[in-house]
């Protein structure tokens, strides 16, 4: 009687690996379909620095836009500098188009 049972939780463990082997091995390719291939950086280091300037220069209130007033908004603080690492050469992708 002994060999019996102890034939029987040899066969359930080995049933229970072989289905977590399963679901673990389904999981993994869905969740290397969902992540995309690493690509190039789209910006410079030297892009990024000049947006942290930028930030700074807002907010201690010195930022100007071309018309010459104050810029609050954070999100036109990045675009000045983006567009001025744009002019100075640095790598950035292209302004978008209107």
């Amino acid at each position: 009687m002994a060999t019996k049972k102890a034939a029987k939780k040899s066969v359930k463990k080995a049933a229970s690996k072989r289905t977590t082997s399963k679901k673990s091995a389904v999981k993994k390719t869905t969740a290397k379909k969902a992540t995309p291939k690493k690509a190039t950086r789209k910006y410079s280091p030297a892009a990024g620095k000049k947006v942290e300037t930028e930030m700074r220069e807002m907010k201690q209130g010195k930022l100007k836009s071309g018309s010459g007033q104050k810029v609050t908004n954070p999100k036109q603080a990045i675009a000045i500098a983006l567009n001025e690492a744009r002019k100075e050469g640095k790598k950035v992708p292209p302004a978008p188009k209107k």
